[in-house]
């Protein structure tokens, strides 16, 4: 791309310096013409003496006309083939940004299905573990006993899976019996939640079959951290088909996954330097960006016009590339983006 500019940039130097000494020609080759036309009026009053130096004048005229029909030829030559080549050189810059504007718009393709089939596997993972016996136990038969036990199961499964912050056991009144990190967060425990949209939501699932995704979002419960919730509604005897009975809640560690996606796409060291790799959500909301900047409180002008993948140059002359969530197997997605620009 920067070569391509060069030479459209290095055209117009040239052109315009070709120009400058044309214009200086032709006015040196216009007094020409004025010194000739003056020698030969001189010529003609010194009549039969000043033949000579008519012969001369005449010969510097003829000279004169040649700098014309010359410095005329090449101001058009030159035009002409700096026109070309500045045509040329603006389709490189065209061709060279079309190819540049689909590879961005791949590459944020490549990012947004890296984090969804990430997030699919947490859409698994929560509809799995809430048919736990431990976890179906400490609803069906609560009391101190199962909810210990349910606290210590749910932190054996965060010690393998290390991608989450918490997971949480809710009653059908959105109450929290257990938490798989109870001495990290020790005062999860006992809180209602049962005004929570994602609560309700899991509620309200129909079987075992459906889940709940949440946006990303500080919890406040969890010190603050980025979380994507996943819930699903626990049923009774962990059948699929059971009535709800509670609700089972997991939280992503967002922040370091999410960061090392933006982090990992494929750009030389050059690009890095001056691209920023986001993810966004529907609202075009900053969930991740390469560089730590606006995650959670910044919106992206995506111009997207309708379009599930596509780039475009934004107000500040940037190339930008996008593309929507495709979803991954059951996943279906939230309507996020991976974007670059550069």
């Amino acid at each position: 791309m920067s070569e391509a500019v060069q030479i459209v940039e290095l055209s117009r130097k040239v052109g315009a310096i070709a120009d400058q000494k044309i214009s200086r020609i032709v006015h040196i080759n216009r007094e020409a013409k004025y010194l000739a036309l003056n020698a030969l009026i001189e010529a003609a009053r010194a009549g039969p003496s000043g033949r000579g130096f008519g012969v001369v004048a005449n010969q510097l005229k003829h000279i004169s006309e040649q700098i014309s029909d010359i410095s005329g030829q090449l101001t058009t030559d030159l035009s002409g083939s700096i026109a070309e080549l500045l045509d040329l050189g603006d389709t490189m810059i065209t061709q060279m940004q079309s190819y540049q504007g689909s590879r961005l718009a791949d590459m944020s393709l490549n990012m947004i299905e890296v984090m969804d089939r990430n997030l699919y596997e947490r859409s698994c993972d929560v509809r799995w573990w809430a048919t736990d016996a431990a976890v179906v136990d400490a609803l069906m038969e609560p009391g101190d006993e199962t909810a210990t036990f349910a606290s210590s199961r749910l932190g054996v499964i965060l010690e393998s899976y290390t991608v989450y912050i918490d997971l949480w056991i809710l009653d059908a009144r959105g109450y929290v019996v257990a938490n798989g990190r109870p001495q990290q967060y020790p005062h999860v425990q006992g809180r209602s939640l049962g005004g929570v949209p994602w609560f309700k939501d899991a509620m309200a699932t129909a079987n075992g079959g459906e889940y709940v995704a949440a946006d990303v979002q500080t919890s406040r419960l969890l010190n603050n951290a980025p979380v994507a919730t996943y819930a699903t509604a626990i049923r009774s005897e962990g059948s699929a088909s059971g009535e709800p009975i509670g609700v089972l809640a997991i939280f992503f560690d967002w922040a370091p996954q999410a960061q090392a996606i933006v982090n990992s796409v494929n750009l030389s060291e050059e690009e890095r330097k001056k691209a920023r790799c986001m993810l966004v959500d529907s609202q075009h909301r900053i969930l991740a960006s390469s560089d730590g900047e606006g995650v959670l409180t910044e919106q992206v002008d995506l111009q997207s016009n309708g379009e599930a993948r596509g780039f475009y140059k934004d107000k500040d002359g940037k190339l930008v590339g996008y593309s929507i969530t495709p979803g991954y197997e059951t996943y279906k997605g939230m309507g996020w983006y991976g974007v670059i620009q550069m």
